[in-house]
């Protein structure tokens, strides 16, 4: 990562690195040259929780490999790392790319592409462009705290509405809520669909795992706002977590509350966990829950990703619970490849955005 290039302060003698960076990050620099970040400044004023780090990105628009099978070939995102600071989030690891941590560097250290609206429309109007379809939120949340401060997302909605470019949104933010107006017209002149991320209703659970986000019944408010402007919000019901989100109650009661919202569908996703991810879920794991521990070792033994029979299992719960509030779902064959289609798909563009701000 040539940070030096990409620095939105003066050139000079380059900033030091934040005294919380591991001693090797800070032994060698920053980056794959050995060139020094720029210095992060605060999201909000006041507070030292947070920080963004401002760049000039090269590209924006993100080519998802080929091999992946995924609905969508191109991504938007407009940060790196994650406010929200999910426990168990895949995208943790694209943060030691830059020579800072998987765990709070990614949850307090985000990198900022403050040219992404510019760029954008830049690369939309380029005559290579064929205008597919971009999905946004697949890596990090596009609607993050962050985004409050730099408002980047309303730049990108606008260019994507006046070159009529289909898009998707997927979040935890409520702050998408602001942008309604922009989403709204670009639905008018072309494919949007906006996805909200809800895995559990559970209050204690989500203050326990995802302790940036707005709660769950917030979000909830998000699919009931979309709604009622006639533009659908369907929710990714994701990670299910074993031993904690994971029984028939549990289920249902989620899945209740996403129906009574007017959720437009609800794909469920358990819990995977990638190099990275892995080890700070772990960690929170032994501290906070460690009679699952045992559990988790047999359950993950051989990877990533959860036995297929389990997955399986969850999969009918959910089924089960959307036939039983009145939400019609596919077969469980196509149900199951959809669900592999989605991880598949995060997975891929968190390759991608390693090499790319």
């Amino acid at each position: 990562m040539r940070w030096e290039q990409q620095r939105v302060t003066a050139p000079g003698s380059a900033p030091e690195l934040p005294l919380d960076l591991p001693e090797a990050a800070a032994e060698r620099g920053s980056g794959r040259a050995g060139l020094r970040m720029p210095e992060p400044v605060p999201i909000e004023a006041g507070t030292a929780d947070a920080y963004a780090i401002e760049v000039h990105a090269k590209s924006i628009i993100n080519r998802v490999p080929g091999a992946s099978p995924v609905p969508f070939r191109w991504t938007v995102n407009p940060y790196r790392g994650c406010s929200h600071a999910c426990i168990y989030c895949f995208a943790r690891r694209t943060h030691t790319y830059l020579d800072l941590d998987a765990g709070h560097d990614f949850d307090s250290k985000i990198v900022v592409k403050v040219n992404a609206g510019a760029l954008l429309r830049r690369e939309l109007a380029s005559p290579r462009w064929a205008g597919e379809a971009i999905a946004m939120g697949t890596n990090t949340d596009p609607y993050q705290r962050a985004e409050g401060r730099y408002r980047l997302m309303r730049e990108i909605i606008a260019a994507l509405r006046d070159r009529a470019n289909p898009f998707s949104i997927l979040t935890k933010g409520t702050l998408i809520l602001r942008d309604v107006d922009l989403i709204s017209q670009a639905a008018e002149v072309s494919d949007v669909s906006v996805a909200v991320s809800v895995g559990s209703v559970d209050e204690r659970l989500w203050r326990a795992v995802e302790p940036g986000t707005p709660s769950p019944r917030r979000r909830l408010d998000v699919v009931r706002r979309f709604a009622d402007v006639g533009v659908g919000c369907s929710v990714l019901m994701a990670p299910i977590l074993p031993g904690l989100s994971d029984s028939p109650e549990q289920i249902d009661e989620t899945v209740r509350e996403l129906a009574a919202a007017g959720a437009a569908n609800v794909t469920p996703l358990v819990l995977h966990l990638r190099p990275g991810a892995r080890e700070w879920y772990r960690a929170w794991l032994q501290r906070e829950h460690p009679e699952l521990v045992r559990m988790y070792a047999r359950l993950y033994r051989e990877g990533s990703y959860l036995p297929k029979s389990y997955q399986r299992e969850v999969l009918d719960r959910v089924a089960e619970a959307k036939r039983r509030h009145g939400m019609a779902g596919p077969p469980r064959a196509e149900r199951f490849r959809e669900v592999e289609t989605a991880e598949s798909a995060s997975e891929a563009d968190g390759v991608r955005q390693l090499s790319l701000l």
